[in-house]
């Protein structure tokens, strides 16, 4: 036989199995489907690091994930108008009876508040007058008000007035003598005042003897009910109101001054009886029917991007034992992440939220529940995450591809700046807190004095600090200047110089990349290599094209849809 013959390896025949291969064939055909399964997974991860469009001509895949994002943009933003809108009514019925409230139950309030006070008295005359003024006016109300307004019940299910003071025990007080014998044990005496009896009355009671120089606080409390109308212009069912008033005479400071504190905390209750006519109800289903769909359309949007990201996590370990196979080491971290995809995560996150803030929405416009605050905060929140959205598309193109690549690489350079430049700021913070805290209005407490230093490092309000300072001790006087200038030229100068350098930075750094091409990792790499499937194209083309489809097929589950 000759020797060509011979290296043919052909198969021999057995009884049992038939045709039997010869080692050398079993090798090639190992080799050729190691190659085969290697071409498949590098289609498969290019096509997952494809965009909408490129995937679209590759494999005439309609990008639903893509036209699902957009009509989820346009309903969610509608739905979030809509409840804006809605929520500026209750915020503004809530504000203005707020101060009806106070022109009605405080004595010469003037329609601007005192700092964080209402209003205050100085003598024991006008104390008098301000707490019998309250009483009185709650007993006419009425026939006062504007308003649509009820009284209402308290915690003890009783209508009327609660008036508690609060004073040290008993003891006295000498100032000419420089002597004080008090007991520093407070005591709260309280008393029910129901309308069945007058303001003279009350007038005449023991218990409205106040003694001032032991008194910390007197505190009259009281419930009105009221229904909101303005609904009904919107074609929305109204809203019944519990409005808990409090008055304060704050006598804390024992300074001869009184502040008296207004505060109202308004409650949405379910009316218990609502016959309104019209076409409010006919609106209020579709206004349901909107949210619902905003649901249905927000969970397609949940499972889809859910789904990527659990195909992707596949297509990762796919990757990683085939390069560990291989090439005998592990993937760095950097390709790894290239598989979780951040946009997929927020959009998840904006689904979320947009599904619990839209059935806290249909409760609310059922009048089940009242609370709008969460229900903002989720709406608006989701719909913020919907839009920062866009930018993943916006970086398709070079010239926004750019800025968002700067923004991605100089956010982590970023932060760890910001926690070295916060130590300097929280210490400038109780510096300022504690040494002008006495004579500035600006540094009273440590949330205003954050306020006020941010206000500066932005170039707000820089005169107007510095002349506020009181000069009643040259010492501070001279250390405000010392530290408003250090301060000022320390973040403006330097820090925020540095801040605006950290980007530039990775701008340029961004740009050169453009121009001279990315560091390639290994991810990359892989993908460019080329050559073996040009080879076996041409020496086993059919085969190789025959198994590559069949394997495809059966892989296209491990996809990453990116559409």
């Amino acid at each position: 036989m000759p020797s060509g013959v011979e290296a043919l390896d052909l198969p021999a025949w057995n009884g049992a199995s038939g045709l039997s291969w010869g080692p050398r064939h079993r090798n090639a055909m190992a080799h050729l489907d190691s190659e085969v399964k290697e071409e498949c997974l590098r289609e498969d991860l290019k096509f997952y690091f494809m965009n909408p469009c490129e995937k679209y001509r590759a494999r005439h895949q309609i990008p639903w994930k893509l036209g699902l994002q957009i009509l989820k943009i346009a309903m969610v933003t509608t739905q979030l108008v809509r409840f804006g809108l809605s929520n500026q009514l209750v915020v503004a019925f809530k504000e203005e009876n707020t101060v009806a409230f106070k022109h009605l139950f405080l004595k010469g309030y003037s329609g601007t508040d005192e700092d964080d006070y209402s209003c205050s008295v100085y003598t024991q005359e006008e104390a008098y007058e301000s707490i019998f003024f309250a009483l009185s006016q709650y007993h006419q109300l009425k026939n006062i008000s504007l308003g649509t307004l009820g009284y209402g019940e308290n915690e003890d299910n009783r209508i009327g007035l609660k008036v508690c003071k609060q004073h040290y025990k008993k003891g006295t007080m000498f100032p000419s003598n420089e002597t004080l014998n008090i007991d520093s044990d407070i005591e709260v005496d309280c008393v029910h005042l129901d309308l069945s009896t007058y303001p003279q009355e009350w007038k005449n009671s023991s218990f409205f003897r106040l003694e001032f120089y032991r008194l910390l606080q007197v505190e009259i409390s009281f419930h009105l009910k009221g229904i909101d109308l303005q609904t009904i212009h919107s074609r929305e069912l109204p809203d019944c109101y519990v409005f808990h008033n409090t008055i304060t005479f704050d006598n804390k400071a024992h300074s001869g001054k009184i502040k008296i504190y207004f505060g109202s905390d308004a409650k949405i209750e379910e009316c218990k009886d609502l016959n309104i006519s019209g076409s409010i109800q006919k609106n209020t289903q579709y206004v349901l029917a909107f949210d619902a769909f905003v649901i249905v359309i927000c969970l397609a949007s949940l499972i889809l991007c859910t789904r990527s990201i659990v195909l992707a996590l596949r297509l990762r370990k796919r990757f990683l034992n085939f390069f560990l196979e291989k090439y005998k080491r592990h993937v760095c971290n950097a390709d790894q992440w290239e598989f979780i995809n951040g946009w997929y995560i927020l959009v998840i996150i904006s689904d979320l939220m947009t599904i619990i803030g839209s059935i806290l929405k249909m409760e609310i416009k059922a009048k089940n529940l009242t609370n709008y605050d969460l229900c903002s905060i989720l709406l608006g929140t989701s719909t913020l995450f919907v839009w920062v959205g866009v930018i993943r598309y916006l970086g398709y193109f070079q010239a926004y591809n750019v800025l968002i690549l700067t923004m991605q690489a100089s956010l982590p350079k970023v932060l760890r700046f910001c926690a070295c430049a916060g130590m300097i700021y929280l210490g400038y913070t109780f510096c300022g807190w504690i040494v002008l805290g006495p004579y500035h209005d600006k540094f009273e407490d440590l949330n205003t004095v954050a306020e006020c230093l941010f206000s500066l490092v932005n170039g707000d309000d820089m005169f107007a600090t510095f002349a506020q300072i009181q000069q009643k001790s040259i010492l501070v006087w001279l250390f405000s200047r010392l530290y408003l200038y250090s301060f000022i030229s320390l973040f403006i100068y330097m820090i925020l110089s540095l801040f605006i350098a950290l980007i530039t930075d990775s701008y340029d750094t961004i740009k050169k990349y453009q121009q001279n091409g990315f560091p390639e990792t290994d991810l990359q790499e892989f993908l460019k290599e080329c050559g073996s499937k040009e080879k076996y194209q041409k020496e086993a083309s059919p085969f190789l094209s025959c198994i590559c489809c069949l394997r495809r097929k059966g892989s296209d589950d491990h996809l990453v849809l990116m559409n």
